[in-house]
């Protein structure tokens, strides 16, 4: 059984900011659209990689100016509306009492969302990239909670050079392969997903390709997946930035820089 989220008025979500010390172009960005949200929704939901690495809490003790600057963002905002977090392949180690401290609520990594006019299941999206093996077969491993009490157990400094060797690794592999390449979810386990749960909306990260996409399994019932875009202003012409805003008249609409805002209205499960 998921947890439940019940949220009313107006609901932004967004995902894969990559907040770090090489991206302060990309957290000017993403503080504007934070004083924004302020303003214009209730609540705010992250759905994971908020961070470009997270190698435990008490980074957050005595932290490095980029993260300083992040706290104080997140706390700013929170004095205005509820901030949610989810854990994603690069932040999977934030814990609740990192949330609580930044002003914010950790969710569960699947969660399903309840507003005023639409429900639907949330996850960060690296589980349902099950065709590439290797990766799951490492999440599976990272994922681990004795796993994760070694690591944590590691002083600052080298969990923090492993988590830089792992990000070059990444780069590098990525490096060599189109984007076109990367591996995207694969649809029948989002479908998979989907049905376990009888819902019929899924929204995800990941991926860093937004756009929403219609799905339909072999017994002819269909399925919506709405993918949440990335944020990128330090290494990436044009850049990139976007959320998902689901309106309290029952409209959402996809902002996705460079282009125009998509805007539609998806059916609930049990809407005849």
């Amino acid at each position: 059984m998921l947890s439940k989220l019940q949220l009313h008025g107006e609901v932004w979500l967004a995902a894969d900011i990559h907040l770090g010390p090489n991206s302060p172009k990309t957290a000017q960005a993403f503080y504007q659209f934070l004083k924004q949200a302020q303003k214009e929704a209730k609540a705010l939901i992250l759905c994971g990689d908020i961070f470009h690495a997270w190698v435990g809490a008490d980074l957050a003790m005595d932290p490095p100016p980029w993260l300083a600057h992040a706290i104080y963002h997140f706390r700013d905002a929170a004095q205005d509306i509820p901030i949610f977090f989810m854990r994603g392949n690069r932040d999977f180690l934030l814990n609740p009492r990192m949330a609580h401290y930044v002003g914010a609520q950790m969710l569960d990594d699947q969660v399903i969302l309840q507003t005023d006019h639409h429900r639907m299941l949330l996850t960060h999206g690296d589980e349902l990239c099950t065709d590439d093996v290797s990766y799951q077969n490492f999440r599976r491993r990272v994922r681990n909670k004795r796993v994760q009490q070694l690591f944590l157990a590691l002083p600052l400094s080298w969990r923090l050079a492993i988590a830089g060797g792992l990000r070059k690794r990444s780069k590098n592999k990525q490096q060599v392969m189109s984007a076109e390449h990367i591996t995207d979810v694969n649809e029948i386990a989002c479908m998979d997903l989907l049905r376990a749960y009888d819902e019929n909306i899924l929204l995800h990260g990941h991926t860093h390709r937004p756009a929403l996409h219609r799905m339909q399994d072999d017994e002819g019932r269909i399925y919506s997946r709405i993918v949440l875009p990335d944020w990128e202003f330090d290494h990436s012409n044009p850049t990139r930035s976007g959320w998902l805003a689901l309106h309290a008249d029952g409209q959402m609409t996809l902002h996705r820089q460079h282009q125009a805002p998509l805007k539609f209205k998806l059916k609930k499960q049990h809407d005849v």
